[in-house]
């Protein structure tokens, strides 16, 4: 090969390898944000029983899709009944609700990072809604953020073509795992109560993935939000080779 012949393909690479550093992000290094937090009461009201909105959320300065899309899901978790309309901002949410609501109600919302790893943002969602009742109503939801597609990635999205039968029978032996370690499995009404559910909160974390479930759904309410966890090394044939850590 010709001195000339070679150099042009050195630079060739080089100048590939500069338009990939450039058009394509730094999955590796973790993305930049920040948290909002605000806590405010009704006007004009004093006293322990004022109607109450606190919501801690985060703004991603370089990724604006992840930053409307936390927004939307959060708005999305106050619609619990027919009735109630989505507000178009979260700002709009919090004044609507202490202009409406009674004495003793409150809401909270809250968005938070759980992981990131390998391109993705783990965005954990919880609400919690106590119009003055014995408990409140909390919620949970997963942002599973590919910053390379820029979009939330869902569970069609992570299993391979009819593999999802499969998947829910992986995380039937995760929830029999949880049966034995808290002890329920022992308890013949408890199982017949409590069976195995499905539940759409499912995310894509470093060392397994999680499946999070409302209260009420696989277990009473004083559990709390029950999560399930399923190895990597029980998915291979059913999660796409790319959102196996390490291989995105």
């Amino acid at each position: 090969m010709s001195l000339l012949k070679f150099a042009s393909m050195t630079c060739i690479a080089l100048t590939l390898g500069a338009c990939q550093s450039v058009f394509q992000p730094a999955v590796q290094k973790p993305l930049a944000f920040a948290n909002d937090a605000s806590e405010q009461v009704k006007a004009g009201c004093t006293g322990q029983d004022c109607p109450l909105v606190n919501i801690d959320t985060l703004h991603f300065p370089d990724a604006p899709k992840l930053d409307a899309m936390i927004e939307n899901r959060l708005l999305r978790m106050t619609v619990n009944s027919p009735d109630d309309k989505l507000a178009p901002s979260l700002n709009a949410y919090r004044e609507h609700f202490l202009r409406t609501a009674d004495s003793r109600n409150s809401t909270y919302l809250q968005a938070k990072v759980r992981e990131q790893h390998d391109g993705l943002v783990i965005v954990e969602l919880s609400s919690y809604l106590d119009t003055g009742g014995a408990h409140g109503m909390p919620g949970r939801g997963f942002i599973n953020y590919s910053r390379s597609q820029q979009k939330d990635v869902t569970l069609q999205d992570m299993l391979l073509p009819g593999q999802e039968q499969a998947f829910w029978g992986a995380a039937k032996v995760a929830h029999n795992n949880w049966l034995i370690s808290s002890h329920y499995g022992s308890d013949p009404e408890f199982v017949k109560n409590w069976p195995f559910q499905k539940t759409p909160h499912v995310a894509l974390l470093k060392d397994n993935v999680v499946l999070k479930y409302d209260v009420y759904s696989i277990a009473p309410y004083s559990e709390g939000h029950v999560e399930l966890k399923i190895p990597y090394s029980r998915l291979n044939g059913i999660l796409k080779p790319e959102w196996f850590p390490g291989k995105g």
